[in-house]
Parts: structure tokens; C-alpha cells; sequence
């Protein structure tokens, strides 16, 4: 089979949206493929999580599908099409790095960054630095996101050890609502918490969102091996012992099972 290039897969893409095409891909609308861009993303991490190239090549080509499928129903309804999004991204890129394209200099990394908000605030106008991330980004990352862009004007801390005192200041404020069982406190002091870990996270150079993750799935993975092992045994979880699988859980960690 011929190598199909980008022009190929936009053809492709033409063929099955036409009168003779997929009955199923001439049904989607936009609303339809949102579900497919956001778990098409999440399969990405997952191959980037794994080292999996791979994978990570055929979830980045199944992305692109989406996008240029996006793209189609845009045009269709008089919007715009592909060439129109790799124009103006390509435009985008070439005007946020000066230092690379024109005759701007920078001293580093920090610089290019401060650099690249300065002319992202002058494109889109914002009304406050909290506007124009989106509402459905996963909350750990919003949260550390926000609290980003206030670092970068001055508004935080000076130094870890007050994120650190303020964790305990929260951890304290949320067990006073525990011991006294109220319940309409306790999601706003277990957010507290949650928020201020974010910061701390931030400080110490970590993506929480990245360290949930990863630790979700270690945990995934760990319960795998004691669901596996009890099967061995002629057993289900819900008739063994928390003991048992404790010490099942141990031996998952000695074997190095990340899971």
C-alpha cells in the first residue's frame, strides 16, 4: 500500500462526509466528537505514561483524525476548513516566537515564557487572568493553571515552607470538621486541602494532575495483581480477608509492579 500523507487523509476524510460515504461518519456532528477528542487525548497519555512509541504514534494519528474530521463539518457548514486551522496556528507560531522568527533576543526558557504571555494577553484581551481556560479542564489542573498565571504577577507565595504551613493550617481546619461532623464543611475544607497541594505541587516543579495519574493507575495495577493472584487460589476479593490482601498488596510492591 501507497504511504498516505496529511493531503491523503484530508481526501480521506471528504470521502467518507460524501453522499457515497460512512452512513455513521456522515451522522457526527461536533457536539458528537467531543467525547471522542477528550478520550483520544487521555489514550495519548496513557501511551506517554507506557514509553509505548508505538502507541503513541497511532493514538497522536487517531487525534489528528479527529481534528481533521472537526475540520470537515466546519467547512461544511461554511465555517472554515483545515488549511484555514494549519494557516492560522502556523501564523500563531510564528509571531509568538519572535526570538526565533524576527530579531528579539531572550536569556532563556523563563524569558520566551514571560514573552509569550505578554503577546497572548495583547492577541486576546482578557478581562482577568482567570478568564479563558476551560471550564471543563480536569480540576487539578485548572487549579494549578490559575494559580500559575497569579505567581507570574507577584500574587503568592515567597517560598515552599508557607505552602507547607498552610497545609497543616488546612489539614487542622478539615479534622475540626470531621470531629464535629460537619458535613456542609467538609467539601470546602477537603477542597482547601486539595487546593493548597496543588500549590505546593507547583512549587516543587511537580503536575499534580500528571502525579494523580500515575499513582491512580499504580493503584490500578496493584489491585490487578491481588484480583490475579486470588483467582490462583480459587478466590474472589469479596471472599478474602482484608489481611490477605494486604499482604498480597506487599507482595505486589517486592515484585516491583508499579503495578
Amino acid at each position: 500500500m501507497d504511504q498516505k500523507g496529511f493531503s491523503d487523509l484530508v481526501a480521506i476524510m471528504a470521502r467518507l462526509r460524501g453522499e457515497d460515504g460512512c452512513p455513521w461518519d456522515r451522522r457526527q456532528t461536533k457536539e458528537d466528537l467531543k467525547p471522542f477528542l477528550i478520550e483520544e487525548t487521555y489514550e495519548i497519555l496513557e501511551a506517554l505514561d507506557r514509553g509505548d512509541d508505538q502507541g503513541l504514534q497511532e493514538e497522536l494519528g487517531d487525534l489528528l483524525f479527529h481534528i481533521i474530521f472537526m475540520a470537515r463539518i466546519a467547512e461544511e457548514e461554511g465555517a472554515f476548513d483545515i488549511a484555514d486551522v494549519t494557516h492560522g496556528v502556523a501564523e500563531k507560531m510564528v509571531r509568538r516566537h519572535p526570538h526565533v522568527f524576527g530579531s528579539s533576543e531572550v536569556s532563556g526558557p523563563r524569558e520566551v515564557e514571560a514573552n509569550w504571555a505578554k503577546l497572548k494577553a495583547a492577541e486576546k484581551p482578557r478581562g482577568s487572568l482567570m478568564e479563558g481556560l476551560p471550564l471543563h479542564l480536569p480540576a487539578l489542573m485548572r487549579a494549578f493553571r490559575l494559580t500559575q498565571r497569579a505567581s507570574e504577577v507577584g500574587f503568592d507565595w515567597e517560598h515552599k515552607d508557607q505552602v507547607w504551613a498552610k497545609l497543616e493550617e488546612e489539614l487542622k481546619e478539615f479534622q475540626e470538621a470531621l470531629r464535629e461532623e460537619r458535613k456542609d464543611a467538609l467539601r470546602e475544607e477537603l477542597g482547601d486541602i486539595l487546593f493548597t497541594l496543588v500549590n505546593l505541587a507547583r512549587f516543587i516543579g511537580v503536575d499534580p494532575e500528571d502525579a494523580l495519574r500515575r499513582v491512580t493507575n499504580k493503584f490500578a495495577e496493584r489491585f490487578i495483581y491481588i484480583e490475579r493472584r486470588l483467582r490462583e487460589q480459587g478466590k474472589a476479593p469479596h471472599e478474602s480477608s482484608l489481611a490477605e490482601m494486604d499482604a498480597l498488596w506487599e507482595e505486589s510492591k517486592k515484585k516491583g509492579n508499579n503495578g
